[in-house]
């Protein structure tokens, strides 16, 4: 069965730090691109980051440029989302997906995670 599982969510105060992570199952990540998703309640799902296969290539999201850092251990078959300085506004169920293409593009992603809760509040 091939599956995506995040994890590493939680409840952080604003100015903390989350690493969450996206381990594969049934496949392997090493011919996937990985992107993070979040959909907060009553918004639309937004693209945060991306991450090529081979790890060289990543894109971030305006509003996390500079906090968030996105990365991979093939080894491990997992993907991880660095999140620094969280601030209220990432509050949101995010989501790791895979797809064989380097996009943005979230209907290019063909296996999706069940989704971490990160709750950022004081």
């Amino acid at each position: 069965q091939l599956q995506l599982v995040e994890s590493g969510g939680g409840l952080v105060q604003p100015g903390g730090s989350l690493r969450l992570s996206c381990a594969a199952s049934g496949f392997t990540l090493n011919y996937h691109a990985i992107g993070w998703f979040r959909q907060a309640p009553g918004k639309e799902r937004e693209g945060v980051s991306c991450i090529s296969s081979s790890g060289g290539n990543t894109n971030y999201a305006d509003s996390v440029k500079g906090r968030f850092t996105v990365s991979r251990d093939n080894a491990k078959n997992t993907v991880y989302l660095q999140m620094n300085s969280l601030k209220p506004e990432d509050t949101a169920v995010y989501y790791c997906a895979a797809s064989l293409f380097f996009t943005v593009a979230a209907d290019e992603y063909d296996y999706w995670g069940q989704g971490t809760q990160v709750t950022v509040s004081s």
